[in-house]
């Protein structure tokens, strides 16, 4: 039998739980919901799941894994756990997946996500502890129209969620808040669009219809993109942006793909066609729109160590982090000077061996608003493992 590939789309990572080590395989995209947790000594037998292999070969490999010819039904266990997790590309996936694109596409609102993990599902909770990440804060600004702000779990990165979001008066609450988020897993040199209001525990907000209808005539837009169904970077300045203006917040969710042709194969991200179209229309909505709009940026920055690829493990502030610190405040100081050109030539460095993840919400919003100013409020590195960091800011922006 043919073994059916292992799907690319999926997330790995080090098993955090003490007493099961081995992989931890779960997928983004929640076209499942299974998280595995794979053994050390099967791990090899992953490697098989390429569409040419059978699974007599797997079972010849976990034999040498284990250091034994007697492996009983192990190597068909892992196949089956596979399949029924919907891990392969299989009829099982493609079930699935269907069954969730369906879903997302005929639901009127885009569903938390993240409510019960990355912030309290009930609304009582999740009051209490807006309130201790926002209370006593005061604006330091007065002509703000925009902010860059962590996406980050709002436990690691509150501190520089406040430092961005205190600086929102009052007076803003009838704005619409273009929201530009970075779209983890979406195409490249895409911008992800939907109509359809955020639902967080708050309750339901309003999305500017017409401003999304025009921005979907560009040839860049993806309509209605699955990944605004899963996507954190967003559904957190959602919930922020509830917290301080109520419910019905008007928003223009905006999902940025990453611009990684420009970063490898050099040059700037609009010149693609597309892109270029794409931000020049952002731009003349931003200039028609500009007293109706306030920009918020759901960004982080470096993600550095064992987790995402690095031979090293990392440390906030401390060792090789101390470089990385420096590097991103030269990053921070060109978008804070509105030097598009100057911070997408930092970013190609080493073809941006930072792993910049919010480089592309960035680059948008300066080419859309190049007239903007940014004032760092704080900056933060975070371990989001025990050998792994995340940096990010809260940063204002006025013109």
């Amino acid at each position: 039998m043919i073994l059916p590939k292992l799907r690319t789309n999926l997330d790995f990572m080090l098993s955090p739980v003490a007493d099961r080590p081995g992989l931890l395989i779960r997928d983004f995209f929640r076209h499942s919901d299974a998280t595995l947790i794979v053994p050390p000594l099967l791990i090899p037998g992953l490697l098989l799941f390429d569409g040419t292999r059978t699974d007599l070969d797997l079972q010849a490999e976990l034999s040498r894994s284990l250091g034994s010819p007697e492996i009983g039904g192990t190597a068909e266990h892992l196949i089956n756990a596979l399949g029924q997790a919907g891990f392969l590309e299989d009829e099982t996936y493609a079930r699935l997946k269907q069954g969730r694109l369906l879903a997302f596409s005929e639901s009127p609102v885009r569903h938390a996500a993240h409510a019960g993990s990355a912030y309290p599902g009930e609304i009582g909770p999740l009051r209490n502890l807006m309130q201790q990440y926002l209370d006593g804060a005061a604006s330091t600004q007065a002509a703000v129209m925009g902010i860059a702000a962590p996406h980050v779990s709002p436990q690691g990165g509150w501190q520089s969620y406040r430092a961005a979001y205190k600086e929102l008066r009052p007076e803003l609450q009838d704005r619409t808040f273009v929201v530009l988020g970075t779209s983890h897993h979406g195409p490249p040199d895409t911008f992800g669009l939907t109509r359809k209001p955020f639902e967080t525990p708050w309750g339901t907000t309003r999305t500017n219809q017409p401003l999304v209808a025009e921005l979907e005539a560009q040839p860049a837009a993806l309509v209605e993109d699955y990944c605004h169904a899963v996507e954190h970077s967003i559904e957190f300045q959602v919930v922020f942006l509830q917290a301080i203006y109520g419910a019905d917040v008007r928003i223009l969710p905006i999902l940025c793909g990453s611009f990684a042709k420009s970063i490898h194969a050099g040059g700037v991200p609009e010149d693609d066609e597309n892109v270029k179209r794409f931000l020049g229309a952002l731009g003349e909505l931003a200039e028609r729109e500009k007293e109706r709009l306030f920009w918020v940026l759901g960004v982080d920055m470096a993600h550095m160590g064992m987790r995402f690829g690095d031979k090293f493990a990392a440390h906030a502030d401390q060792e090789e982090m101390t470089r990385v610190r420096e590097r991103d405040l030269l990053r921070i100081e060109r978008v804070n000077a509105s030097d598009a050109r100057g911070f997408w030539d930092l970013v190609k460095e080493n073809q941006d061996d930072l792993k910049w993840c919010g480089s592309s919400p960035i680059y948008s919003f300066m080419k859309a608003v190049p007239q903007a100013r940014g004032t760092l409020h704080r900056y933060q590195q975070w371990n989001i493992d025990e050998n792994s960091v995340v940096s990010f800011a809260g940063i204002s922006f006025a013109v």
